[in-house]
């Protein structure tokens, strides 16, 4: 993004707000799509046998360091499941492989029924209809909330498109329901950098949720919020709950419990234990290497 397109962006900002208030497809777009790792496209994804993530017996090694052992887990359309487990536990690496970032020495990992993830790169799992969000937030924060959104777009354009891009009714119609459903609609020309950590913790899952993903894979969402930002977020995933599937990795106990069904704990690359925050919280050996007495 260059300092010129960033100032005719600053330039615009308040015009497309005013459109998006009013209704009017007349918004014009300050700059180019994101460059970071973000979804452009989704395509169907085969439900039909009940379950949108499936692993069986993944496994993976680092120098003879075993990070993923005989790893199997699966997870349900519209389902919120929360991962936990000690550091090391191989919930990082999980992630990487679901996405494409890391290879594993053996296994089998698909995205619904039919779409084998590991013959997909990253970027192509992104467009399938995956989307990744890491504990630290990644936005534009010399852009405002509005634009970041707009950024989003499942869209690919060039630098003279964007200048000239208009959304249209229903793409102005998603972008103010994300703001909502984020918790952002009163701040939307405020400029990202001026946010709060949890502001900007909502803004990147709403720029996920621009790209209409069917599975969110989301890294310690609340670590650093405050204690009413870890209680809108909770709101937030229950009210994504159904819509999408996503996957929790969080250490906060009472933050899970509030949104949790399903709890799969983890521990040396492979599940230890799973069920209720409750079962897995009362099963001996996840007290023993996780939780202690």
């Amino acid at each position: 993004m260059t300092p010129d397109l960033l100032d005719q962006g600053a330039r615009r900002v308040e015009a497309r707000m005013a459109a998006l208030a009013a209704g009017k497809g007349n918004t014009e777009s300050g700059g180019r799509a994101a460059g970071f790792s973000r979804l452009v496209t989704s395509s169907d994804v085969d439900v039909t046998h009940g379950r949108i993530l499936y692993l069986e017996d993944v496994s993976v090694s680092f120098d003879g360091f075993k990070a993923i052992n005989k790893l199997s887990l699966d997870i349900a359309p519209g389902e919120l499941r929360c991962i936990i487990g000690p550091n090391g536990a191989g919930k990082t690496t999980m992630m990487d492989i679901i996405t494409g970032k890391t290879r594993p020495d053996e296994g089998t990992v698909y995205f619904g029924s039919t779409i084998n993830l590991l013959r997909h790169t990253e970027p192509e799992i992104a467009q399938l209809g995956i989307g990744r969000k890491f504990q630290k937030p990644t936005v534009f924060e010399q852009l405002s909330v509005f634009e970041n959104l707009e950024l989003a777009l499942s869209m690919h354009k060039d630098v003279r498109s964007s200048l000239f891009y208009r959304l249209d009714s229903a793409q102005s119609d998603q972008l103010a329901d994300v703001l909502h459903t984020i918790h952002l609609a009163d701040s939307v020309g405020v400029q990202a950098g001026n946010l709060s950590h949890g502001q900007k913790q909502w803004l990147e899952i709403g720029m996920l949720l621009m790209q209409k993903p069917k599975l969110l894979l989301l890294d310690e969402p609340v670590a650093g919020m405050t204690d009413d930002e870890t209680e809108r977020t909770a709101e937030l995933f229950l009210s994504l709950k159904g819509k999408h599937s996503l996957m929790v990795v969080e250490h906060d106990m009472s933050f899970i419990r509030t949104i949790s069904d399903i709890v799969t704990v983890l521990c040396d690359g492979s599940v230890l234990a799973q069920g209720t925050l409750d079962q897995v919280q009362a099963d001996e050996r996840v007290i023993e290497v996780y939780l202690g007495r």
